[in-house]
């Protein structure tokens, strides 16, 4: 993506995430989350981006190439979920209720262990080079995928499952949430879960609302879906393309106990990304982190 169109997006994204007055709330991913399924409790809000801040950048409307036709593949019935108002997941697959009003932020009671997400992807120029890092030092992480790009990617999706990386759903084409009615919320969900799981044989339990611009319909349609929500308290800000020792100095100035770091392996040129994820990684874990993924 090109500067001058992503600094366009995004100057748009930004005007209409004041318009819409949106802004993004926040939990406690509990350590229970990382063994027995059970609510979190009480946690305080803390800021977070605000549509337009993270998450991916703004993100065009693709007009030809390989986005277009998995845009075309949603609107068919190949790769689009049966009419939304009749779909009932099953009971099994329902997130534990209660119904979370405000995402999942940390982990809590877990020692020195942190979680990584990589959003907007999976990215064949990108994507491989990550998973390359994180097997070379034995870690987990979580990638938020888009439906769009997953489509065209089933092989990044299957290899995130064998190294044991967990597979959250960050909609299909990375639109702003509050601005959608329900039925194309769920839309987004559902189809990108379905391809998740026709692809891997499960479907997410963890999904990231684009920009971090969440509301009460898209929490009611995740648990829905069978997922939890997850925000993140480490920004790494490397959609703006600041420079590696940027981001190397934004994760490991955040690092702390039940930390979720943002980053990205699509949405842009995320070269800087890959090569921020080899310094830091080492870092953290020569420093006693231990690098985990929550489970359910």
């Amino acid at each position: 993506m090109k500067k001058h169109q992503m600094n366009s997006g995004r100057r748009a994204v930004l005007r209409l995430a004041a318009a819409l007055g949106a802004t993004a709330t926040v939990g406690v991913l509990a350590a229970d989350r990382f063994g027995a399924p059970e609510p979190a409790t009480g946690a305080a809000p803390a800021p977070q981006g605000a549509p337009g801040t993270g998450s991916g950048g703004a993100r065009p409307a693709p007009a030809s190439g390989p986005q277009a036709a998995a845009a075309a593949r949603l609107r068919s019935t190949a790769y689009r979920l049966q009419p939304m108002t009749a779909y009932a997941p099953p009971a099994f697959r329902r997130a534990v209720p209660p119904v979370r009003q405000r995402p999942f932020l940390s982990m809590s009671g877990v020692g020195r262990s942190m979680v990584l997400t990589f959003d907007d992807g999976p990215d064949p120029r990108y994507t491989p080079a990550i998973l390359e890092t994180l097997r070379r030092y034995e870690c987990r992480a979580m990638f938020f995928v888009c439906g769009e790009m997953a489509v065209d990617n089933p092989d990044l999706l299957r290899q995130m499952a064998e190294d044991g990386h967990v597979v959250g759903n960050h909609s299909w084409s990375h639109p702003l949430i509050p601005k959608l009615r329900p039925s194309r919320i769920r839309e987004e969900l559902g189809s990108t879960s379905e391809v998740v799981e026709r692809t891997l044989g499960t479907a997410p339990l963890w999904y990231r609302a684009p920009y971090g611009a969440w509301n009460r319909h898209s929490f009611e349609i995740g648990a829905e879906l069978g997922m939890e929500p997850l925000a993140w308290t480490v920004d790494t800000l490397d959609w703006k393309e600041p420079g590696t020792g940027s981001i190397v100095r934004r994760v490991l100035d955040g690092a702390a106990p039940g930390a979720v770091v943002l980053s990205h392996d699509a949405g842009g040129n995320r070269s800087q990304s890959v090569a921020a994820l080899r310094r830091y990684l080492p870092e953290l874990l020569d420093a006693g982190y231990r690098i985990t993924v929550p489970r359910r």
